[in-house]
């Protein structure tokens, strides 16, 4: 008797591009008139940062409804005519679900501030000395010194891990989870194939822990996987969990975790490889990146919408790489821990290094992701006093005149990117490949 064919899962083969819609295209109605644009390229998959109504304090991940489209982008009727037409040319789409936290002018919470009766309070954690969860990092500490944040109105603090203005939800609280899972099912009933599931780490946070990754958490996201599972089989969750390789690993679970989890530590050793011009190293962490369920895939990457952390290198590793990366300090985020660049500044529009960078990226196994622009060469904004969150200079809108010079020209490297995007297979790549290293030093 022969044995039965194995399961084909379609994020298996997804090639990603990562992208703002009002950065990339202005509004949603313009990223459908320009869907053709990734068919050429050859990306199968859209990850769109986040659509939904927000005061922009994060650009977008400070949400105030989880069930709208920001007004600047369009109507919910523009994203489902998205939904449509990306189906229609066999694109998948891919959304930002910011899990973690709301924005502070979140219906619920402006509620939940407004007095210590008032129901809503159990939607967001509460302290009356801010000194708990001491054992926790401090996601913006360029921008706040603690994550326990003073509520006047109640004489108390409210705890964020990012922003400020981004209290986080107590996840602790049933009715958080039955109202997110409704927030999830809604867009995936509209035709979203696939959610990011933001700071997942942090979700479920407990006294004398780092809170972050807890066992809590993963029994979590096994809930959340099985609820979303009765009615949408195909929709997928993808970790950004930026932690060591076992820990990483665990957000996969049994396969009954997230389908896909972004590779931070291949980031970490695809920049080392490049600066050092030599792969071999990577051998043992794409061996050991194997090792995952058989239902799940890595989500690889060099470059997108936030910094580069280069948490696994040692100390004389790290400040080499951060030369490489940016010499002069401008881009510095986390007290110059780590740096927000892009490609085309990193190798100052060098064609030849971009690609071959690239190339080394789409050789590895997993489904690649590309960052807006970086098929351009895209550079980052200019150097100004006023920005305090580095992040935003890697985050400028796409040059649709020059996007659409490199597509006429077959010398660009837009055309030298659509040909990589499209011949690539992901292989193992072996010590003993030298000559596939990429020579961008």
């Amino acid at each position: 008797m022969e044995d039965a064919p194995k399961k084909k899962y379609w994020w298996k083969d997804a090639k990603i591009y990562e992208l703002y819609i009002d950065k990339f295209a202005g509004d949603i109605r313009g990223l459908t008139a320009n869907l053709d644009y990734f068919s050429t390229l050859g990306v199968n998959t859209l990850h769109l940062l986040p659509h939904y109504p927000s005061p922009m304090v994060d650009d977008g991940y400070d949400i105030t409804d989880y069930r709208g489209v920001r007004e600047s982008l369009g109507t919910m009727d523009d994203f489902m005519q998205l939904i449509t037409e990306a189906h229609a040319r066999k694109i998948r789409i891919i959304v930002d679900f910011v899990s973690n936290h709301t924005s502070d002018k979140h219906p619920w919470f402006e509620k939940a501030r407004s007095a210590k009766s008032n129901p809503w309070r159990d939607f967001y954690l509460w302290s009356e000395t801010g000194t708990e969860f001491a054992g926790a990092s401090n996601g913006m500490p360029d921008i706040k010194q603690s994550n326990w944040i003073w509520n006047e109105a109640t004489h108390d603090y409210y705890y964020a891990t990012y922003y400020p203005e981004q209290p986080d939800l107590n996840w602790d609280y049933p009715a958080v989870f039955e109202e997110m899972i409704a927030v999830m099912k809604y867009w995936a009933e509209i035709g979203v194939d696939g959610f990011r599931l933001d700071a997942v780490p942090h979700l479920i946070k407990r006294q004398g822990t780092t809170c972050r990754g807890l066992p809590e958490t993963h029994a979590l996201i096994r809930r959340i996987r099985a609820r979303l599972e009765e009615g949408y089989p195909e929709a997928i969750l993808i970790a950004e969990a930026h932690d060591d390789f076992s820990q990483t690993k665990a957000y996969f679970g049994n396969g009954d975790e997230c389908h896909m989890a972004y590779h931070f530590i291949l980031m970490e050793q695809l920049w080392h490889a490049i600066y050092r011009n030599d792969q071999k190293h990577l051998a043992d962490i794409i061996k050991e990146s194997l090792d995952i369920p058989e239902n799940c895939q890595w989500a690889i990457f060099l470059r997108n919408h936030d910094e580069i952390a280069l948490s696994s290198m040692d100390e004389e590793e790290h400040k080499a790489l951060m030369d490489f990366l940016d010499l002069k300090r401008e881009y510095g985020f986390r007290g110059g821990e780590r740096t927000s660049v892009r490609l085309g500044s990193i190798f100052k529009g060098d064609k030849t290094k971009i690609m071959n960078a690239l190339s080394l990226l789409y050789s590895m196994p997993g489904a690649p992701i590309m960052y807006y622009g970086d098929e351009l060469g895209m550079n980052n904004l200019a150097v100004d006093p006023a920005i305090r969150d580095s992040r935003k200079y890697v985050r400028g809108a796409f040059d649709w005149a020059h996007a659409k010079k490199q597509i006429e020209d077959p010398e660009s490297l837009f055309s030298a990117v659509s040909k990589l995007l499209r011949t690539s297979n992901a292989q193992i790549v072996h010590a003993d490949e030298e000559d596939t290293v990429a020579h961008t030093a």
